[in-house]
């Protein structure tokens, strides 16, 4: 059974002798760049290298997660938030040796379901015809974060994310998650350190999921911070940072 956690900040002790420092690979979400992450890089980069993949190449999951092995380094410890999670499950599964510990955030491990797929299609569409802005704006509002004086500020970042990144690639992220696998198999094979963390205001990818996640994963540790959404890397980041460091301070499982 996993463990849980819910707390807005998980503290961590220092590790002390570690003889190995790991490169950590951060995988943003749907339309997200390195910004998600920037709290976390600045809290991890004096300690561990941190690198962060782009996820926007490619119209299946797997050829997304194909392109980057190349570009990875040879071991690393890996963490995806959203999509970033569901292209990590797959690097995890063509590559188990090379992954040393792994964070799932806010993320899904199912294949998706006909009524999601057939609801991107009105989304393409309307992205194609050049209304990227409006289609962010409608999918934010109902599903990503929580209630708080942050909001507007994390809202605006989103959507600067987006605009950088621009149609082509929200529609080839689209067609990939329309076609994803189910990763419940890749879960159960886990021996690695791993950490399932969301947010419970997470309407999207809700806690329920979560704990379906961990409870696969042998050893897995669960955190729900309380004061998040679907985006606790900028709702709450001193929270996500501490529950990554103790991540990373986990003991390797024996395979």
């Amino acid at each position: 059974m996993p463990s849980s956690v819910r707390s807005p900040r998980v503290r961590a002790s220092p590790r002390a002798g570690f003889d190995m420092i790991e490169p950590i690979v951060l995988l943003p979400g749907m339309m997200c760049d390195a910004r998600l992450f920037e709290p976390q890089i600045r809290a991890l980069s004096a300690t561990h290298p941190v690198m962060v993949a782009p996820i926007t190449q490619g119209q299946r999951i797997e050829e997304i997660a194909s392109g980057l092995l190349d570009a990875l380094p040879q071991k690393f410890a890996l963490a995806g938030l959203s999509m970033g999670g569901i292209v990590a499950m797959e690097l995890l599964r063509r590559a188990p040796d090379r992954v040393t510990r792994i964070a799932l955030m806010d993320t899904n491990c199912l294949a998706e379901t006909p009524q999601m797929a057939a609801n991107r299609e009105p989304q393409i569409i309307k992205v194609k015809a050049g209304k990227l802005a409006e289609v962010m704006r409608d999918e934010l509002k109902p599903n990503y974060l929580a209630p708080g004086p942050q909001r507007p500020s994390v809202l605006q970042t989103v959507m600067e994310m987006a605009q950088t990144l621009g149609p082509e690639v929200f529609v080839r992220q689209s067609r990939a998650l329309q076609r994803r696998r189910d990763q419940q198999p890749t879960l159960r094979k886990i021996r690695q350190p791993a950490l399932v963390l969301c947010g419970a205001h997470d309407a999207l990818c809700p806690v329920k999921r979560h704990v379906f996640m961990a409870e696969l994963i042998p050893h897995a540790r669960l955190a729900v911070i309380d004061d998040a959404g679907h985006l606790p890397t900028l709702e709450t980041p001193d929270a996500v940072s501490d529950a990554l460091r103790e991540w990373l301070e986990q003991p390797y499982v024996l395979r």
